[in-house]
């Protein structure tokens, strides 16, 4: 094979996130976003040093394995699940397997205790971040997710499978006010236009809808005060299972593809609500960090906590802590808890989440790790991880095994990170014991997993 060439052939496996693996000629091929059993036809677009890649022109076959019936419409269309057309049964090996294959290459001797699927596997989202755009150049205006392998065209995805039905709800009838209105979106090579991004999330156990209109500051050509009000009525005239907690406008001139806010403003209600966990009540604000599955965190934090074993008068600190929620489920058998986030806002929503709870043995650090462990006095007992999908920077993973503590947890939403770091860790001292991995994203290519270390001890007994 050369680069250009066309071919056809059946996908045979799956590597981790989305590399369908197959062979012509004896030769291996990669070719992203095919799924094991599928019959596809691809062009070779990189062939260098032993490598080759295709690029997924048509599935010609459906695998066997693939569902008939109960399909999202959008799917192989959208870029937003990969495994949408396979039984959740057959996701769960897949993603199962995967992650073993990983570690396996890393890590001789651990337990696999598999994978825990989600409680649910359709409608389990509890956030989506719409993009306004269009399908195709110059086609009418769009509201959903990016069109698969494009960084412009839009795909309209009324009839998502993995939120609730409110989400599409309120998707439709935005598009539908502001496609009436002809109102423009922004276009991110020329920066103009208005319409950037529809921000919704739902609490799966209060119901709470929180709702934030993402635009630009170019409204020539139109009243924008009035916009915003039609919308608002639009919005609070549909009939949904929730209640809004807060509709919002979100001011962003930031010329990347990113939803922040340079200025919020509050059309209706308030700008946070409330999600509970483990019988913990958390408050979410329109940035805060929280586990995009609800239902599917409890199964993970159980597992973390389970991994996590005695702490009754120990130090635990918790990196990477997001909005505290590890940090406050582990509490209450903790001596006390130290989290450590270089989001700032997500610091003060874990500092008043502990307050609501009635934790006073939570201390909440906002910072970069890396430069935060050095200036902490305390020493931990036992460390917890949950860094972000890039694993941890090599010299604060370093400062972090200085500390010598017995056990580790570390939590991964990116599992070649997690190898990747496991590398390190065991070069310097720790054993993996056990490993299991947790479905939070059904349908999609991502999974999460847990792993605990132990420091070896000088005779090289496991203490766990």
């Amino acid at each position: 094979m050369k680069k250009g060439d066309f071919c056809e052939a059946v996908v045979e496996y799956i590597e981790f996130p989305n590399k369908g693996i197959l062979h012509i000629d004896g030769e291996r091929v990669i070719v992203k976003n095919a799924l094991p059993g599928q019959t596809v036809r691809f062009v070779v677009n990189k062939k260098r040093k032993g490598r080759c890649e295709g690029r997924l022109l048509e599935v010609i076959a459906p695998s066997a394995l693939e569902r008939k019936e109960g399909t999202c419409p959008h799917f192989g269309i959208c870029g937003g699940c990969l495994y949408q057309s396979l039984p959740y049964e057959e996701q769960l090996r897949i993603k199962g397997q995967q992650v073993k294959d990983l570690l396996d290459e890393v890590c001789d001797f651990y337990e696999y205790e598999g994978i825990k699927g989600s409680p649910i596997f359709d409608g389990y989202r509890n956030k989506m971040e719409f993009s306004f755009g269009d399908e195709y150049k110059d086609g009418p205006l769009a509201l959903g997710m990016h069109r698969r392998g494009s960084f412009y065209d839009i795909v309209n995805t009324p009839d998502c499978h993995i939120v609730h039905p409110d989400f599409c709800r309120i998707l439709t009838a935005a598009l539908t006010y502001f496609a009436e209105r002809n109102i423009s979106y922004y276009k991110k090579l020329q920066h103009t236009g208005y319409l950037r991004h529809l921000l919704v999330r739902r609490a799966v156990k209060t119901g709470e809808i929180l709702v934030a209109l993402v635009t630009s500051g170019q409204t020539a050509g139109f009243a924008e005060q009035e916009l915003l009000a039609g919308w608002l009525d639009a919005m609070q005239k549909l009939e949904l299972d929730g209640a809004y907690a807060g509709i919002l406008h979100i001011r962003n001139d930031s010329l990347a593809d990113v939803v922040q806010s340079d200025e919020t403003t509050v059309l209706y209600g308030k700008d946070y609500f409330y999600e509970e966990l483990l019988e913990l009540k958390f408050r979410i604000t329109p940035f805060s960090f929280f586990q995009t599955n609800s239902l599917g965190a409890e199964v993970l934090y159980e597992t973390a906590r389970s991994y996590v074993g005695e702490t009754k008068d120990k130090v635990v600190f918790d990196l990477y802590s997001g909005t505290g929620t590890i940090a406050q489920i582990i509490a209450p058998v903790a001596s006390k808890v130290v989290g450590v986030e270089i989001v700032a806002e997500a610091v003060e929503a874990a500092k008043e989440n502990a307050a609501a709870n009635g934790l006073e043995n939570c201390e909440f650090i906002a910072g970069d790790v890396l430069k935060v462990i050095d200036e902490i006095t305390e020493k931990p007992d036992l460390i917890i991880l949950d860094p972000p999908r890039d694993g941890i920077h090599p010299k604060a993973l370093e400062k972090i095994i200085d500390f010598g503590v017995d056990r580790m947890v570390y939590i991964s939403c990116k599992p070649t990170s997690l190898a990747r770091d496991l590398v390190t860790l065991q070069e310097r001292g720790y054993q993996v014991v056990k490993v299991c991995a947790v479905d939070m994203f059904p349908g999609t290519a991502n999974v999460e997993t847990v792993c605990l270390l132990s420091r070896k001890k000088p005779d090289s007994t496991i203490s766990i």
